[in-house]
Protein backbone atom coordinates (compact mmCIF):
# COMPACT_ATOMS: atom_id res chain seq x y z
CA UNK A 1 0.00 0.00 0.00
CA UNK A 2 1.32 3.45 -0.90
CA UNK A 3 1.53 5.73 2.16
CA UNK A 4 -0.51 8.96 2.13
CA UNK A 5 1.53 11.90 0.88
CA UNK A 6 1.38 13.70 4.24
CA UNK A 7 3.34 10.79 5.74
CA UNK A 8 6.39 11.85 3.75
CA UNK A 9 8.45 14.56 5.47
CA UNK A 10 5.96 14.25 8.33
CA UNK A 11 5.76 17.33 10.57
CA UNK A 12 3.26 19.61 12.25
CA UNK A 13 3.98 22.24 9.63
CA UNK A 14 3.12 21.41 5.97
CA UNK A 15 6.71 20.53 5.10
CA UNK A 16 5.79 18.17 2.28
CA UNK A 17 3.58 20.86 0.74
CA UNK A 18 6.57 23.22 0.70
CA UNK A 19 8.68 20.56 -0.99
CA UNK A 20 6.03 19.96 -3.65
CA UNK A 21 5.62 23.71 -4.21
CA UNK A 22 9.35 24.20 -4.74
CA UNK A 23 9.81 21.20 -7.04
CA UNK A 24 6.69 22.14 -9.01
CA UNK A 25 8.03 25.67 -9.46
CA UNK A 26 11.28 24.21 -10.81
CA UNK A 27 9.49 21.83 -13.19
CA UNK A 28 7.20 24.62 -14.41
CA UNK A 29 10.18 26.90 -15.03
CA UNK A 30 11.95 24.10 -16.91
CA UNK A 31 8.92 23.86 -19.18
CA UNK A 32 8.97 27.63 -19.70
CA UNK A 33 12.57 27.28 -20.83
CA UNK A 34 11.59 24.49 -23.22
CA UNK A 35 8.83 26.62 -24.71
CA UNK A 36 11.17 29.62 -25.03
CA UNK A 37 13.56 27.51 -27.11
CA UNK A 38 10.84 26.03 -29.33
CA UNK A 39 10.21 22.70 -27.61
CA UNK A 40 7.06 21.15 -26.19
CA UNK A 41 6.62 21.27 -22.41
CA UNK A 42 6.86 18.04 -20.42
CA UNK A 43 4.19 18.97 -17.89
CA UNK A 44 4.53 18.70 -14.12
CA UNK A 45 4.30 15.21 -12.60
CA UNK A 46 4.44 14.95 -8.82
CA UNK A 47 6.29 11.88 -7.51
CA UNK A 48 5.85 12.06 -3.71
CA UNK A 49 8.40 9.40 -2.76
CA UNK A 50 11.03 10.82 -5.10
CA UNK A 51 10.52 14.32 -3.69
CA UNK A 52 10.70 13.07 -0.11
CA UNK A 53 13.87 11.08 -0.80
CA UNK A 54 15.57 13.99 -2.52
CA UNK A 55 14.76 16.41 0.31
CA UNK A 56 15.98 13.86 2.87
CA UNK A 57 19.09 13.15 0.82
CA UNK A 58 21.36 13.16 3.86
CA UNK A 59 19.30 10.38 5.44
CA UNK A 60 19.14 8.37 2.23
CA UNK A 61 22.89 8.67 1.64
CA UNK A 62 25.03 5.58 2.23
CA UNK A 63 28.73 5.00 1.76
CA UNK A 64 29.44 1.30 1.37
CA UNK A 65 26.03 0.68 2.92
CA UNK A 66 26.65 2.82 6.00
CA UNK A 67 24.81 6.05 6.91
CA UNK A 68 26.56 9.25 7.95
CA UNK A 69 26.15 11.62 10.88
CA UNK A 70 24.44 14.78 9.70
CA UNK A 71 25.65 17.05 12.52
CA UNK A 72 28.94 17.45 14.34
CA UNK A 73 29.54 17.26 18.10
CA UNK A 74 28.97 20.95 18.84
CA UNK A 75 26.03 21.36 16.45
CA UNK A 76 22.60 21.22 18.05
CA UNK A 77 20.40 22.57 20.83
CA UNK A 78 21.84 23.61 24.18
CA UNK A 79 20.21 24.85 27.38
CA UNK A 80 21.09 28.41 28.36
CA UNK A 81 20.16 30.42 31.43
CA UNK A 82 16.85 31.59 29.94
CA UNK A 83 15.92 28.97 27.35
CA UNK A 84 17.79 27.35 24.48
CA UNK A 85 20.21 28.12 21.70
CA UNK A 86 20.98 26.25 18.51
CA UNK A 87 24.52 26.10 17.17
CA UNK A 88 26.14 25.00 13.92
CA UNK A 89 29.73 23.77 13.99
CA UNK A 90 29.95 21.17 11.22
CA UNK A 91 32.97 22.91 9.67
CA UNK A 92 36.24 23.15 11.64
CA UNK A 93 36.48 26.94 11.27
CA UNK A 94 32.95 27.38 12.59
CA UNK A 95 33.69 25.11 15.56
CA UNK A 96 36.82 27.13 16.37
CA UNK A 97 34.89 30.40 16.30
CA UNK A 98 32.09 28.94 18.42
CA UNK A 99 34.37 27.74 21.19
CA UNK A 100 36.32 31.00 21.03
CA UNK A 101 33.27 33.19 21.73
CA UNK A 102 32.62 31.30 24.98
CA UNK A 103 36.32 31.22 25.92
CA UNK A 104 36.81 27.47 25.60
CA UNK A 105 39.56 25.54 23.79
CA UNK A 106 38.70 24.36 20.29
CA UNK A 107 38.97 20.71 21.38
CA UNK A 108 36.48 21.01 24.25
CA UNK A 109 33.84 18.30 24.63
CA UNK A 110 30.12 18.75 24.09
CA UNK A 111 29.58 18.42 27.85
CA UNK A 112 32.12 21.17 28.56
CA UNK A 113 30.49 23.43 26.00
CA UNK A 114 27.04 22.71 27.44
CA UNK A 115 28.15 23.59 30.98
CA UNK A 116 29.65 26.87 29.77
CA UNK A 117 26.69 28.14 27.76
CA UNK A 118 24.26 27.14 30.52
CA UNK A 119 25.62 30.09 32.51
CA UNK A 120 24.87 32.59 29.71
CA UNK A 121 21.66 34.03 28.31
CA UNK A 122 20.52 33.16 24.82
CA UNK A 123 20.80 36.77 23.71
CA UNK A 124 24.38 36.99 24.97
CA UNK A 125 25.47 33.87 23.09
CA UNK A 126 23.69 35.09 19.96
CA UNK A 127 25.34 38.50 20.02
CA UNK A 128 28.75 37.03 20.77
CA UNK A 129 28.31 34.70 17.82
CA UNK A 130 27.34 37.52 15.47
CA UNK A 131 30.33 39.58 16.56
CA UNK A 132 32.74 36.64 16.39
CA UNK A 133 31.54 35.20 13.05
CA UNK A 134 30.32 32.05 14.79
CA UNK A 135 26.91 30.50 14.22
CA UNK A 136 24.46 30.35 17.12
CA UNK A 137 20.99 31.78 17.68
CA UNK A 138 18.51 32.02 20.50
CA UNK A 139 15.49 29.75 20.07
CA UNK A 140 12.42 31.95 19.61
CA UNK A 141 8.68 31.51 19.31
CA UNK A 142 7.24 32.27 15.89
CA UNK A 143 5.48 35.30 17.40
CA UNK A 144 8.77 36.67 18.75
CA UNK A 145 10.45 36.29 15.39
CA UNK A 146 7.54 37.66 13.36
CA UNK A 147 7.41 40.83 15.49
CA UNK A 148 11.17 41.48 15.40
CA UNK A 149 12.81 43.79 12.88
CA UNK A 150 14.82 40.87 11.49
CA UNK A 151 11.72 38.71 11.17
CA UNK A 152 9.69 41.43 9.46
CA UNK A 153 12.49 42.03 6.95
CA UNK A 154 12.99 38.32 6.31
CA UNK A 155 9.28 37.77 5.57
CA UNK A 156 8.95 40.71 3.19
CA UNK A 157 8.97 40.55 -0.58
CA UNK A 158 8.40 37.69 -2.98
CA UNK A 159 9.42 34.12 -2.23
CA UNK A 160 11.60 34.33 -5.34
CA UNK A 161 12.67 37.86 -6.25
CA UNK A 162 13.64 38.32 -9.91
CA UNK A 163 15.03 41.75 -10.78
CA UNK A 164 15.76 42.77 -14.36
CA UNK A 165 18.93 44.75 -15.09
CA UNK A 166 19.69 46.96 -18.08
CA UNK A 167 22.75 45.04 -19.36
CA UNK A 168 22.19 42.79 -22.36
CA UNK A 169 23.61 39.67 -24.00
CA UNK A 170 23.17 38.33 -27.52
CA UNK A 171 23.67 34.72 -26.37
CA UNK A 172 20.65 32.44 -26.71
CA UNK A 173 20.12 28.94 -25.31
CA UNK A 174 19.90 26.11 -27.85
CA UNK A 175 19.00 23.11 -25.71
CA UNK A 176 16.89 20.06 -26.46
CA UNK A 177 13.49 19.10 -25.06
CA UNK A 178 15.01 16.68 -22.54
CA UNK A 179 18.06 18.84 -21.81
CA UNK A 180 16.92 22.46 -22.27
CA UNK A 181 20.10 23.84 -20.67
CA UNK A 182 22.58 22.11 -22.96
CA UNK A 183 25.29 24.66 -23.76
CA UNK A 184 24.43 26.87 -20.77
CA UNK A 185 27.43 27.53 -18.52
CA UNK A 186 26.96 27.87 -14.76
CA UNK A 187 29.64 29.16 -12.38
CA UNK A 188 28.74 27.80 -8.96
CA UNK A 189 30.10 29.60 -5.89
CA UNK A 190 27.79 27.88 -3.41
CA UNK A 191 28.42 25.46 -0.56
CA UNK A 192 26.61 23.23 1.94
CA UNK A 193 23.06 22.43 0.67
CA UNK A 194 20.75 25.14 -0.72
CA UNK A 195 23.02 26.50 -3.45
CA UNK A 196 24.40 23.09 -4.45
CA UNK A 197 20.83 21.79 -4.76
CA UNK A 198 20.10 24.66 -7.18
CA UNK A 199 23.19 24.00 -9.29
CA UNK A 200 22.52 20.24 -9.27
CA UNK A 201 19.00 20.96 -10.54
CA UNK A 202 20.41 23.02 -13.41
CA UNK A 203 22.90 20.23 -14.19
CA UNK A 204 19.97 17.80 -14.36
CA UNK A 205 18.64 19.85 -17.29
CA UNK A 206 21.95 19.70 -19.14
CA UNK A 207 23.83 22.77 -17.91
CA UNK A 208 27.63 22.72 -17.78
CA UNK A 209 28.13 23.44 -14.07
CA UNK A 210 31.58 24.32 -12.74
CA UNK A 211 31.72 24.59 -8.96
CA UNK A 212 34.51 26.75 -7.57
CA UNK A 213 35.66 26.41 -3.95
CA UNK A 214 38.41 28.08 -1.91
CA UNK A 215 41.22 25.55 -1.39
CA UNK A 216 41.52 26.42 2.31
CA UNK A 217 37.91 25.45 3.12
CA UNK A 218 37.29 21.82 2.15
CA UNK A 219 33.69 20.72 1.75
CA UNK A 220 32.40 17.95 4.01
CA UNK A 221 33.20 14.83 1.97
CA UNK A 222 29.87 12.99 2.16
CA UNK A 223 27.94 16.21 1.62
CA UNK A 224 29.78 16.88 -1.63
CA UNK A 225 29.05 13.33 -2.79
CA UNK A 226 25.38 13.72 -1.86
CA UNK A 227 24.69 16.95 -3.79
CA UNK A 228 27.58 17.29 -6.24
CA UNK A 229 26.15 15.12 -9.01
CA UNK A 230 26.37 16.42 -12.56
CA UNK A 231 28.94 19.10 -11.70
CA UNK A 232 32.65 19.59 -12.14
CA UNK A 233 34.60 20.76 -9.09
CA UNK A 234 37.65 23.05 -9.14
CA UNK A 235 39.60 25.13 -6.63
CA UNK A 236 40.45 28.82 -6.91
CA UNK A 237 41.53 31.29 -4.25
CA UNK A 238 39.68 34.50 -5.12
CA UNK A 239 41.77 36.40 -2.57
CA UNK A 240 44.83 35.67 -4.69
CA UNK A 241 45.39 37.90 -7.72
CA UNK A 242 45.99 34.96 -10.04
CA UNK A 243 42.94 33.07 -8.80
CA UNK A 244 40.74 36.14 -9.12
CA UNK A 245 41.93 36.80 -12.66
CA UNK A 246 41.23 33.18 -13.61
CA UNK A 247 37.75 33.44 -12.14
CA UNK A 248 36.97 36.66 -13.98
CA UNK A 249 38.05 35.01 -17.22
CA UNK A 250 35.63 32.15 -16.54
CA UNK A 251 32.93 34.71 -15.76
CA UNK A 252 33.24 36.33 -19.18
CA UNK A 253 31.90 33.10 -20.74
CA UNK A 254 29.33 32.15 -18.10
CA UNK A 255 25.57 32.41 -18.53
CA UNK A 256 24.68 31.96 -14.87
CA UNK A 257 26.51 32.79 -11.64
CA UNK A 258 25.26 31.20 -8.42
CA UNK A 259 26.46 32.56 -5.08
CA UNK A 260 25.58 31.37 -1.59
CA UNK A 261 27.39 33.66 0.81
CA UNK A 262 26.25 36.63 2.88
CA UNK A 263 25.00 39.54 0.74
CA UNK A 264 27.92 41.49 -0.67
CA UNK A 265 30.61 39.00 0.37
CA UNK A 266 31.31 37.67 -3.12
CA UNK A 267 30.84 41.07 -4.76
CA UNK A 268 33.51 42.54 -2.50
CA UNK A 269 35.97 40.06 -4.04
CA UNK A 270 34.98 39.88 -7.70
CA UNK A 271 33.46 43.32 -8.29
CA UNK A 272 30.51 43.88 -10.62
CA UNK A 273 29.86 40.45 -12.15
CA UNK A 274 27.64 41.85 -14.91
CA UNK A 275 30.45 44.17 -15.90
CA UNK A 276 32.48 41.12 -16.90
CA UNK A 277 29.52 39.33 -18.48
CA UNK A 278 26.60 41.55 -19.64
CA UNK A 279 23.33 39.64 -19.61
CA UNK A 280 24.50 37.40 -16.76
CA UNK A 281 21.85 35.68 -14.65
CA UNK A 282 23.03 36.02 -11.04
CA UNK A 283 21.25 33.68 -8.62
CA UNK A 284 21.83 34.41 -4.94
CA UNK A 285 20.80 32.47 -1.85
CA UNK A 286 21.49 33.55 1.73
CA UNK A 287 20.20 32.74 5.20
CA UNK A 288 18.40 35.84 6.44
CA UNK A 289 17.45 37.86 3.37
CA UNK A 290 19.27 40.44 1.30
CA UNK A 291 18.01 43.35 3.41
CA UNK A 292 17.29 43.93 7.07
CA UNK A 293 19.29 43.93 10.32
CA UNK A 294 20.34 40.27 10.01
CA UNK A 295 21.24 40.33 6.32
CA UNK A 296 24.95 40.20 7.07
CA UNK A 297 24.75 37.31 9.54
CA UNK A 298 25.71 33.73 8.88
CA UNK A 299 23.15 30.97 9.07
CA UNK A 300 22.07 27.51 8.00
CA UNK A 301 18.76 25.68 7.72
CA UNK A 302 18.78 24.40 11.31
CA UNK A 303 19.69 27.86 12.59
CA UNK A 304 16.85 29.54 10.69
CA UNK A 305 14.44 26.91 12.03
CA UNK A 306 15.50 27.77 15.58
CA UNK A 307 15.34 31.57 15.24
CA UNK A 308 12.09 31.68 13.25
CA UNK A 309 9.98 29.62 15.65
CA UNK A 310 9.87 26.41 13.61
CA UNK A 311 11.91 24.53 16.23
CA UNK A 312 9.37 25.24 18.97
CA UNK A 313 6.42 24.39 16.72
CA UNK A 314 8.02 21.02 15.95
CA UNK A 315 9.15 20.30 19.51
CA UNK A 316 7.49 18.74 22.55
CA UNK A 317 8.52 20.74 25.60
CA UNK A 318 11.94 21.19 24.06
CA UNK A 319 12.88 22.47 20.61
CA UNK A 320 12.54 20.05 17.72
CA UNK A 321 13.24 20.14 14.00
CA UNK A 322 11.74 19.44 10.63
CA UNK A 323 12.40 15.88 9.37
CA UNK A 324 14.97 17.09 6.82
CA UNK A 325 16.84 20.23 5.79
CA UNK A 326 13.66 21.31 4.03
CA UNK A 327 14.36 25.05 4.00
CA UNK A 328 17.65 24.36 2.24
CA UNK A 329 16.22 22.04 -0.39
CA UNK A 330 13.13 24.13 -1.05
CA UNK A 331 15.21 27.29 -1.35
CA UNK A 332 17.53 25.50 -3.77
CA UNK A 333 14.72 24.47 -6.10
CA UNK A 334 13.11 27.90 -5.80
CA UNK A 335 16.41 29.52 -6.76
CA UNK A 336 16.73 27.19 -9.74
CA UNK A 337 13.17 28.06 -10.79
CA UNK A 338 13.89 31.78 -10.65
CA UNK A 339 17.11 31.37 -12.62
CA UNK A 340 15.25 29.40 -15.30
CA UNK A 341 12.54 32.05 -15.51
CA UNK A 342 15.20 34.73 -15.90
CA UNK A 343 17.02 32.69 -18.54
CA UNK A 344 13.78 32.25 -20.51
CA UNK A 345 13.26 36.02 -20.41
CA UNK A 346 16.83 36.57 -21.56
CA UNK A 347 16.19 34.28 -24.50
CA UNK A 348 13.68 36.87 -25.74
CA UNK A 349 15.20 40.21 -24.72
CA UNK A 350 18.84 39.48 -23.82
CA UNK A 351 18.47 41.09 -20.40
CA UNK A 352 20.49 40.23 -17.33
CA UNK A 353 18.72 39.47 -14.06
CA UNK A 354 19.38 39.09 -10.35
CA UNK A 355 17.45 36.29 -8.64
CA UNK A 356 17.26 36.23 -4.84
CA UNK A 357 15.95 33.69 -2.34
CA UNK A 358 16.62 33.23 1.36
CA UNK A 359 16.09 30.48 3.89
CA UNK A 360 14.28 32.88 6.22
CA UNK A 361 11.80 33.90 3.51
CA UNK A 362 11.16 30.22 2.77
CA UNK A 363 10.62 29.67 6.51
CA UNK A 364 8.07 32.50 6.55
CA UNK A 365 6.17 30.80 3.70
CA UNK A 366 6.09 27.54 5.65
CA UNK A 367 4.92 29.17 8.89
CA UNK A 368 2.12 31.02 7.08
CA UNK A 369 0.97 28.10 4.93
CA UNK A 370 -2.34 26.34 5.63
CA UNK A 371 -2.34 22.71 6.68
CA UNK A 372 -0.66 22.87 10.09
CA UNK A 373 -1.43 19.85 12.29
CA UNK A 374 -1.75 19.54 16.06
CA UNK A 375 0.51 16.49 15.91
CA UNK A 376 2.71 15.20 13.09
CA UNK A 377 1.29 12.26 11.11
CA UNK A 378 2.85 8.83 11.29
CA UNK A 379 5.98 9.07 9.17
CA UNK A 380 6.73 6.94 6.12
CA UNK A 381 10.17 6.47 4.62
CA UNK A 382 10.76 6.56 0.86
CA UNK A 383 11.22 3.12 -0.67
CA UNK A 384 14.36 1.55 -2.19
CA UNK A 385 13.35 2.56 -5.73
CA UNK A 386 14.04 6.21 -4.80
CA UNK A 387 17.82 5.71 -4.52
CA UNK A 388 20.63 4.65 -6.82
CA UNK A 389 24.02 3.14 -5.90
CA UNK A 390 27.19 3.69 -7.92
CA UNK A 391 30.66 2.60 -6.77
CA UNK A 392 29.45 2.10 -3.21
CA UNK A 393 27.78 5.53 -2.96
CA UNK A 394 23.99 5.53 -2.51
CA UNK A 395 22.14 8.77 -3.23
CA UNK A 396 18.55 9.83 -3.81
CA UNK A 397 17.29 9.98 -7.36
CA UNK A 398 16.14 13.37 -8.76
CA UNK A 399 12.68 14.52 -7.65
CA UNK A 400 11.43 14.72 -11.26
CA UNK A 401 10.30 11.22 -12.28
CA UNK A 402 11.31 11.57 -15.95
CA UNK A 403 14.97 11.54 -14.85
CA UNK A 404 16.22 8.20 -13.45
CA UNK A 405 19.45 9.79 -12.19
CA UNK A 406 21.71 12.83 -12.51
CA UNK A 407 24.04 13.07 -15.54
CA UNK A 408 26.99 11.62 -13.60
CA UNK A 409 27.99 10.98 -9.95
CA UNK A 410 29.76 13.63 -7.93
CA UNK A 411 33.40 13.94 -8.83
CA UNK A 412 36.10 14.22 -6.18
CA UNK A 413 36.10 17.65 -4.56
CA UNK A 414 38.54 19.94 -6.39
CA UNK A 415 39.46 17.28 -8.97
CA UNK A 416 38.80 19.36 -12.08
CA UNK A 417 40.58 22.23 -13.79
CA UNK A 418 39.01 25.68 -13.54
CA UNK A 419 38.21 26.03 -17.23
CA UNK A 420 35.27 25.69 -19.60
Amino acid sequence: MTPPTHAFLAARLPAFDLAVHAVSAFATAADAMRVATGHAPHGVTIAPERIAASFAGDRMFRRDGRPVAGFAELSGFFDVADGWIRTHANYPHHRARLTDIVELPADCSRAEFARRVATLSGAEVEERAAAGEAIAVRVRTEQEWASSAAGVAAASGALVNVHARSDRSSHRATGTASQPLTGVRVLDLTRVIAGPVASRALALLGADVLRIDPPALPEIAWQHLENGQGKRSALLDLRDAGGLERFRTLLTRADILLTGYRPGAVESLIGDAAGYRPGLIHGRVCAWGHRGPWAGRRGFDSIVQAASGIALVEGNGRPGALPAQILDHASGYLLASGVLDALARRHHDGGGHDVDVSLARTAAWLLAAPGRRAEPPVAAAPGPATVVTRDGITTARPPLPEFPDYPFPARAWGADTAEW
